[in-house]
């Protein structure tokens, strides 16, 4: 199977939209006029998630390539991604703030995990390139 090395305007592309992301939801947690324990749940939420969902797509990735996988870390993986959105919906169904910022919050996690994935995928990919060639 040949990989193809992601273009520089994806790979960019990715990292912007993984920093972009992330900062808005600092940004936001840091504006926001809630418990410092609240912005540390949330900012929590975010680096478990990113976490996991990386973890995911290294472990599918590593099974489409024959890469032994173990069904612990994979199950493990998948925990790490679906608890942390689980609990980022009812803190922010539970909290005491205005539609449009949970909404902000909620697409700003989703873009940066999401980005966090493809970035994941464009190194690997450029990696795997280099390695071939």
């Amino acid at each position: 199977m040949k990989i193809e090395k992601p273009s520089n305007a994806f790979s960019m592309a990715s990292w912007l939209a993984l920093g972009i992301g992330i900062l808005t939801y600092i940004i936001g947690l840091w504006n926001a006029s809630m418990l410092l324990s609240e912005k540390g749940f949330y900012l929590t939420l975010l680096m478990f998630g990113l976490f996991g969902a990386v973890s995911v797509q290294k472990n599918v990735r590593d099974q489409l390539e024959d890469v032994p996988v173990t069904t612990i870390y994979y199950g493990i993986s998948w925990f790490a991604t679906i608890i942390p959105i689980l609990l980022l919906m009812v803190g922010l169904w539970n909290a005491d703030l205005l539609l449009s910022e949970k909404g902000f919050y909620g697409v700003a996690f989703i873009l940066s995990l999401f980005a966090a994935v493809v970035v994941q995928k464009n190194t690997r990919d450029a990696e795997s390139h280099v390695a071939m060639a």
